[in-house]
């Protein structure tokens, strides 16, 4: 091509074609995948259609396009250590793909890539080779006998390379590779050396442009496999990587996706073009690192201390670290941001929505890095030089966690600093401290794969059903809006997983029918509870619904107990939604959309909803917000959200295209799927001021809720915070149960309850003003006990010492004795015990002469407390110590002298 096609161009160029070939393109999901708890990030294209692969989901379309986000920082897929050194590295990259859901094959597949690579991109097809799996004839066909490829251009390689499973069992299937080689002039390389250069590539001569994957086996626990009923297709295609090939550049930091941003380093750094090229570690890992922390925060990804949060922090802090190599002293990525909100946001219109939350939460996080990274690094500096004085090479997986407890030094930028003196870090001794650090502080175990269910047995069910005609093509009809009642036969009862025509009294059973009005969990609202039973018939049965959910894609379940009489599959049935637990979740959900405005509108709009849950009794919002909030905020949201309730606004459900919905303002969540066509849930009269894409039950006016208590405020994890609220009902009962508690106050304290805080605090005062005089008495006591004593010292070798136990007295009062004391007898010793609080307590004073006799006031203190199951310490003259065994008291001061009379005659 005369003209080099720029990277948008060229990512633009691929959703058309695919589009044209009767693809839907569908947008980026968020890099958090939605319901993916096996995953941090994505890290591919066919994630946000796992489920569909997996037959747990089903969409409109049977073939797709898109250009995914992804993040490769972890497990298997983890580009982070050559971001920097390697020049085609990344951890954010743009995956451009086209998928098939039991539509087209293995030919349309491979046509289509080389139509694409070749017409349409117009790569030279000398400079390309491929691979297929060594058992894949069929691939092999296509690409030689109906492609043309020339037979010693394609080479079979085993599982290793040519082969792909999502898990150890399930979808699987051989791939077909297509590379790109930069140095076609070195000659055609054929047969094993071919197959060898292709997997190893030594000489960096070939770059992996495409991967195609043909799911079309099921593997099984037994590692058997057996055909799939619906074949697939997942294709996979680096932006990055193509941009490269197509821009004529043999690195990715070169092509123009890149390039805005290594300019915008070298205009912050001052550097000359030399300067620059020397210094291309730390412009990579700025540019990388920049771009991907930008649209970690822009999907709602914060920086704190575990899973995908620790993530964030890690990136910008290494950014960071390689940023102060080059001379910034003072946070800079908000500026390269800039660029990448610049560079990108026409394509993803979230990173413009998002500007000032992302400058806002990176540079904070740099400045709370800085307080720490000098004395961190300098102290691994001062570790590395010990290491190296001993001969060592890995620095203990214990230090580099402590290290990053202390003063916030990821494990991945100690490994950097390691590296740079030629050592190495025990990434799994760093692993099992940070495992044992959580265990030990509550949190449990990091997040990890989750066991799915077998849906088999239910694809059987939802297949035989609709080949009976009992269900149609989309299987149950699922309704949760309209009716809270709906009638119909039984289709399939279920006990321990398995069909039975009929369900006992007593048994767990899952009933399907052909429609449902409950609600089945999703978006953090609850499952709908009921009855299900008989409509008709001479038995009558019952059975009590405490859940709902989706095991299958069209396929809707009613978990519940059979409480009366024996349900059969056939009998007419009636399923009831339980009415006034529904509109107590719809008034909590209502509530929550009211809440996430009223927290922007006072905190800021980087509030944004970090998780949820909408049960019938409370509601629960996690939200973005890095520090505590004051109780005049708290006020000032409560007050916000019982306004939108008092003015009564009409809470309206629109359907609208996805990206029609976003360019309006719509708020989405990162961690939920969203089809092409979403459903908005719209507050306000003409204007919406809440609007937000939403699958949850609401109500038709806000001021249906009733009232609005917030009854907790805490904080979740770093820059995460949490609020509890109540609505309705159960607000009443809150506000029933603080006046009946206000009335009883006032009744006890004989006053009005409006007076009671004012009686309150005038009885505070007086128990404050009689706890005074108590202790005045106390010490008045107290002092002319041990006038008694301080007049008749006891003498340990020529030393005069004073051992006591004054009842009641606390550590104050002990501690004024002593001065008295140590100023009458300044080469003295005084132990004096005293019990406030039912716990021993002690002060030990020595005087200067003896501690320079070796005579120490906290090796006493120590040993004394022994006594009491206690310990103390302090400084050399004067000590404190304390227990538990009040009874043992006089035990602990019998041991003064045997002490003192072994050190003062030796």
């Amino acid at each position: 091509m005369t003209e080099k096609l720029s990277g948008h161009q060229i990512r633009q160029m691929f959703l058309d074609f695919f589009a044209s070939k009767g693809h839907t393109i569908v947008p980026s999901s968020s890099l958090v995948p939605g319901d993916d708890p096996t995953l941090l990030f994505t890290n591919a294209g066919m994630v946000q259609f796992k489920d569909v692969f997996l037959g747990t989901d089903k969409r409109p379309y049977t073939r797709a396009t898109t250009v995914q986000k992804c993040m490769r920082v972890s497990g298997k897929h983890n580009d982070l250590e050559n971001v920097g050194p390697s020049p085609r590295h990344h951890t954010f990259f743009e995956m451009l793909g086209n998928f098939s859901f039991g539509d087209y094959f293995k030919r349309e597949a491979i046509h289509w890539a080389y139509e694409l690579l070749t017409k349409v991109y117009g790569l030279d097809p000398n400079r390309l080779y491929y691979t297929v799996h060594k058992d894949d004839d069929e691939a092999y066909r296509i690409w030689v006998e109906e492609v043309g490829v020339p037979a010693e251009r394609v080479v079979r390689m085993g599982d290793k390379t040519n082969f792909w499973q999502m898990a150890d069992v399930g979808p699987c299937g051989p791939t077909s590779e297509i590379h790109y080689d930069f140095y076609p002039e070195r000659g055609q390389l054929k047969g094993e050396e071919l197959a060898y250069h292709l997997d190893e590539n030594p000489e960096d001569r070939f770059l992996e442009l495409w991967n195609l994957v043909f799911m079309q086996f099921n593997q099984k626990p037994d590692g058997t496999r057996e055909p799939l009923p619906r074949t697939g297709i997942d294709t996979g295609m680096g932006l990055e990587r193509i941009t490269m090939v197509l821009q004529g550049v043999d690195n990715s930091y070169d092509t123009d996706l890149f390039s805005p941003i290594m300019d915008r380093i070298q205009e912050l750094a001052g550097h000359t073009d030399e300067e620059r090229q020397a210094n291309l570690v730390p412009y990579r890992v700025i540019a990388d690192h920049g771009r991907a922390a930008t649209f970690l925060i822009a999907d709602g990804v914060v920086p704190g201390n575990e899973g995908r949060n620790y993530v964030v922090r890690m990136i910008i802090r290494r950014a960071a670290r390689f940023g102060r190599k080059i001379g910034f002293d003072r946070p800079f990525l908000a500026k390269i941001a800039d660029v990448v909100i610049r560079e990108y946001s026409h394509v993803y219109p979230e990173l413009e929505r998002n500007r000032e939350v992302i400058f806002d939460t990176l540079t904070r996080e740099e400045e709370r890095f800085a307080q720490t990274v000098d004395s961190g690094l300098a102290h691994l500096e001062h570790l590395l030089e010990e290491l190296k004085a001993k001969g060592e090479t890995v620095l203990p997986g214990e230090e580099a966690f402590r290290l990053y407890a202390t003063y916030g030094l990821p494990m991945e930028l100690t490994r950097d600093v390691a590296r740079e003196h030629g050592l190495e870090v025990d990434e799994e001794g760093f692993r099992r401290a940070m495992e044992e650090h959580r265990i030990r502080s509550g949190k449990g175990k990091a997040m990890g794969p989750l066991g799915g269910e077998d849906v088999d047995v239910y694809r059987e069910v939802l297949e035989t059903l609709q080949a009976e005609g009992k269900l149609g093509p989309e299987g149950v009809v699922y309704d949760p809006y309209s009716d809270l009642e709906v009638e119909g036969p039984v289709l399939a009862l279920l006990v321990n997983g398995q069909p039975v025509q009929e369900a006992e009294p007593g048994q767990e059973v899952e009933v399907i029918l052909p429609k449902t009005s409950f609600y089945v969990e999703a978006g953090g609202q609850v499952s709908d509870t009921g009855l299900i039973y008989a409509a008709e018939g001479p038995e009558p049965w019952e059975i009590e619904v405490t859940d709902t959910r989706r095991p299958a894609a069209g396929v809707i379940v009613h978990v519940g107990r059979v409480r009366r009489g024996r349900p059969r599959v056939g009998d007419v049935a009636i399923a009831r939604v339980d009415a006034q637990r529904r509109k107590d979740i719809m008034r909590n959900h209502t509530a929550t959309h009211l809440l996430h405005w009223a927290l922007q509108k006072v905190l800021g709009p980087h509030a944004k909803q970090a998780g949820s849950l909408v049960a019938p009794d409370y509601l629960r919002f996690d939200f973005n917000h890095p520090e505590p909030l004051t109780q005049e905020e708290l006020r000032r949201i409560e007050a916000e959200v019982n306004r939108a309730i008092l003015e009564d606004y009409p809470v309206r459900v629109v359907y609208k295209p996805f990206r029609e919905a976003i360019a309006e303002g719509a708020m989405a969540l990162f961690t939920e799927k969203y089809g092409d066509v979403v459903r908005t849930i719209q507050i306000g009269r003409e204007e919406p001021f809440s609007y937000e894409l939403c699958g949850g039950t609401h109500l038709a006016r806000t001021g249906e809720i009733g009232v609005f208590l917030i009854t907790y405020e805490g904080s979740v994890s770093a820059n995460v915070r949490r609020i509890e609220a109540v609505t309705g009902r159960k607000a009443y009962e809150l506000i029933r149960q603080r006046f009946d508690a206000l009335e009883e106050a006032a009744h006890t304290l004989k006053t009005v309850p409006e007076a009671v805080p004012q009686r309150v605090r005038a009885l505070v005062s007086e128990v404050d003003a009689a706890r005074k005089e108590a202790r005045r008495l106390r010490e008045e006591l107290a002092r002319q006990a041990f006038e008694q004593k301080l007049a008749q010292p006891e003498m340990v070798a020529g030393v005069p010492v004073v051992t006591a136990y004054i009842h009641g007295a606390d550590a104050e009062t002990l501690r004024s004795l002593s001065d008295r004391f140590r100023s009458r007898y300044p080469a003295g010793v005084v132990v004096l015990a005293g019990d406030a609080g039912g716990r021993p307590v002690f002060i030990v004073g020595v005087g200067k002469p003896l501690v320079e006799r070796g005579i120490k006031a906290g090796d006493l203190a120590k040993h004394v407390a022994e006594a009491v199951g206690g310990g103390g310490g302090g400084r050399p003259t004067l000590a404190q110590a304390g227990g538990k065994d009040v009874q043992r008291i006089p035990d602990a001061l019998a041991r003064v002298r045997p002490w003192l009379e072994q050190r003062l005659t030796a």
